[in-house]
C-alpha cells in the first residue's frame, strides 16, 4: 500500500474513533512536490461542512514557531536583535529575582520555569493579566533547565514590537506571509469568512462555540490590547507547506532569500545538549512524541493544542502539517490520542519517503 493510502485509513480510523471530526494534512519535498489530503467534517454532525484543502485552522502554538520565533531569528540575522540580549532593555515592567539575567535565547528555547500558570489568570482584566506575566516569578536560575510555557513566547512577541516598533502581526506579514503569498495565514480572523473556519470548542468558560476566534484563554483575553505571541495564528495547510518548504530549502523561498541558512540550521540544531534535553532555537527538536519512531535528531517541529503540528524532516528533505479540530466539541484531559495520530503518521511518511 503507497504511504498516501496508508495515510488515508490512519486518519479515517481516527475520525471513526472521535480523535477529531476532520482534518487536512499536507505533505512537501524539497523540490516542490507536494500532496494536500483533507478529510472528515467540520463537526461530528451529518450535516456539517465537509473538509476543503483550504479550511482555516486555528494553529494555537504553532503560532509561537510559526512566525514568531522565525521572525526573532529573522531580526537577530538583520542585526536588530542578540541573542543575549536582555529581555528587560525591550519588555517595560519586565520584572523577577533574575530580571538582568533573562535573555532572548531563554525565551526562544524554554529554559525559564515561570511560577504558576498563565490560565489561573484569565478572568483578570487584560491589563491586569500583562501586568501579572511581566512580573512572572521564576523557580529557577534561568536557563537551568526546560519548561515550555506561554509566558515565554508572549514576552518574546513583545521584545519583537519593541525592537522594530510596530505590532507583531504588521512583522510578520512583511517579513514572511506577503512575500510568500501566505493569503489565508492571518492573526485575525474576523476577516475571514467564518463559514471556512473550522470550530474549536463548545466552550464553557466564554458560553459558546468557538469559530474564527483565538481558542487560547491567555491569548484571547489580551486580545484587547495587544496580539499575543503564544497563540492566535489562523492558517491553512497550502500556505503552512509554503513556509515548510521555504525551511526545507534553507530560508529560500522562489529564489529569494528570506532566512539565511545558518538562522535553519539553528532551528534544528540542539541548543540544550548541556542540560541534556533536546531543542532548537525557536523549535522542538527530536521529539518521538509526536514526530514518530523514525525521527532523527535534526527532526523539528511544532505542536498546537488545537489539534495541529508542524514537523519537518531537514535531511530526508520532506515536511509534514495536519491541521485538525481534535479540541471539539470538548478538550481531553491529555493529548495522549492526538499525538498517537501525529506519531503513527510520521513513522508512515518516514517509512514511505525516505
Amino acid at each position: 500500500m503507497k504511504f498516501d493510502q496508508q495515510l488515508t485509513v490512519r486518519i479515517r480510523r481516527a475520525i471513526d474513533e472521535r480523535v477529531f471530526p476532520g482534518c487536512v494534512v499536507g505533505i512537501v519535498r524539497r523540490g516542490g512536490e507536494r500532496l494536500v489530503l483533507p478529510m472528515g467534517k467540520f463537526t461530528y454532525e451529518s450535516s456539517a461542512a465537509p473538509m476543503q484543502e483550504t479550511t482555516v485552522f486555528d494553529v494555537a502554538s504553532i503560532t509561537k514557531a510559526i512566525p514568531v520565533s522565525c521572525v526573532a531569528l529573522r531580526l537577530m540575522a538583520d542585526g536588530r536583535l542578540r541573542l543575549d540580549g536582555k529581555v528587560s532593555d525591550y519588555v517595560a515592567g519586565f520584572s523577577n529575582a533574575f530580571r538582568d539575567q533573562v535573555t532572548i535565547f531563554h525565551l526562544l528555547t524554554h529554559t525559564l520555569e515561570f511560577a504558576g500558570r498563565l490560565s489561573a489568570h484569565k478572568d483578570l482584566p487584560p491589563a491586569d493579566l500583562l501586568r501579572a506575566i511581566v512580573t512572572q516569578e521564576l523557580t529557577s536560575a534561568p536557563g537551568a533547565g526546560y519548561s515550555y510555557s506561554n509566558t515565554a513566547s508572549i514576552l518574546l512577541g513583545m521584545v519583537i514590537e519593541r525592537a522594530v516598533n510596530q505590532p507583531l502581526p504588521q512583522v510578520a506579514d512583511q517579513l514572511f506571509f506577503k512575500p510568500m503569498r501566505m493569503f489565508r495565514t492571518t492573526f485575525f480572523p474576523e476577516h475571514i469568512e467564518k463559514s471556512s473556519v473550522a470550530p474549536t470548542e463548545l466552550d464553557p468558560w466564554r458560553g459558546r462555540t468557538l469559530q474564527a476566534e483565538v481558542h487560547d484563554e491567555s491569548a484571547w483575553a489580551l486580545r484587547r490590547i495587544m496580539v499575543a505571541g503564544s497563540a492566535g495564528l489562523f492558517s491553512t495547510v497550502p500556505d503552512l507547506l509554503v513556509f515548510v518548504r521555504m525551511l526545507l530549502n534553507s530560508g529560500e523561498h522562489a529564489g529569494a532569500r528570506v532566512l539565511e541558512p545558518e538562522t535553519v540550521r539553528l532551528m534544528h540544531t540542539n541548543q540544550l545538549e548541556h542540560i541534556g534535553r533536546s531543542a532548537g532555537l525557536g523549535w522542538e527538536l527530536f521529539q518521538p512524541r509526536f514526530m514518530g519512531s523514525h525521527c532523527t535528531p535534526h527532526t523539528f517541529g511544532k505542536t498546537g493544542f488545537t489539534g495541529c503540528s508542524v514537523i519537518i524532516e531537514p535531511e530526508a528533505g520532506f515536511g509534514f502539517v495536519l491541521l485538525s479540530n481534535c479540541t471539539f466539541p470538548q478538550r481531553r484531559p491529555d493529548r495522549t490520542m492526538i499525538d498517537e495520530v501525529r506519531s503513527e503518521c510520521a513513522d508512515i511518511l518516514f517509512a514511505g519517503l525516505e
